[in-house]
This record gives C-alpha cells, structure tokens and sequence, in this order.
C-alpha cells in the first residue's frame, strides 16, 4: 500500500509540473498538495512554495519552502528558479536577479536563462557620471522612455 501511494504522488507531481509549464498555477498546487500528503519529498517543496506565494500570496511561506529544498538539494537549479519566482511575486525583482545569478553559478541552466530574459537588464544612467538613484538622472530616464529615446 505504501509504495502505491509513493507512485501515485509521483505520478501527481509530474501532473503539476505539466500544469506549471502551461502557466496553470492553480491545478499545479492543487496537484502538489494531494501529492506530498501522500508522499513528502521535500525536493518538491520549492515548486509548492512558488504556487503558494502566487495563488495564495503567502510569499513569506514560499520563500520558506523554497529555502528549506535549496538547503536539502543546493545543486538544483530549479529550487533557484521557484526562489526568484517567488521574489518576482513580491515585487523584488533585484532579489530575483541575484538569485538567479546564483543559480547560474552552479551551472548554465535554460530555465535561468530564459527567466533572465524575461525580467531583462536595466539600462545604463542617462548620466553615468551621476548615481542611478540621483533624481535628475530618474527623471532623464523618465522622460527618454516616455518619447521613446530608451
């Protein structure tokens, strides 16, 4: 009975994994929930901890659930992933960054690579002899990205 239902939980993780590739983050943690009830893999937690914080908002669990399978596996890069996603939800696309970065330390990874794309690099200061938080250079920046100079 018990390795039926390590089977099953298996078989439900790899469901919200194809849910989380379609962008269904809400069959997804549905799937992962009925999934560690009936076999807790830790490793699937950081994927559990990006729907919570997306669906639910719970971004501090999140952050949680990710860090605790980074600390349990450190060289997966998607534990990484799940991290910045979760960041991303909260608003903290630096963080993000630098998680990301981080990942991409352990090794060249597509999925890194592609969220890095999507989030993008900034643009260098207008003025690059001011710092980038200087209010003339946010409002140079500003007004080059409203005429469509940037």
């Amino acid at each position: 009975m018990e390795l039926r239902s390590v089977g099953e939980g298996e078989r439900l993780f790899s469901r919200a994994m194809s849910a989380l590739a379609a962008g269904e983050t809400q069959s997804a943690l549905a799937l992962l929930e009925r999934a560690l009830k009936l076999s807790d893999n830790l490793s699937w937690h950081s994927y559990l901890g990006y729907c919570i914080a997306k669906e639910r908002g719970q971004v501090q669990k999140g952050r949680d659930l990710c860090l605790a399978s980074m600390e349990l596996e450190p060289e997966n890069p998607a534990h990484y992933v799940n991290l910045a996603k979760v960041h991303l939800v909260a608003g903290r696309k630096p963080e993000a960054l630098g998680i990301l970065r981080e990942g991409m330390s352990l090794g060249e990874n597509q999925e890194i690579l592609v969220l890095l794309s999507e989030i993008g690099n900034r643009k260098p200061p207008v003025l690059s002899f001011l710092p980038r938080d200087n209010w003339l250079n946010r409002l140079l920046g500003l007004i080059r990205d409203r005429i469509g100079l940037r």
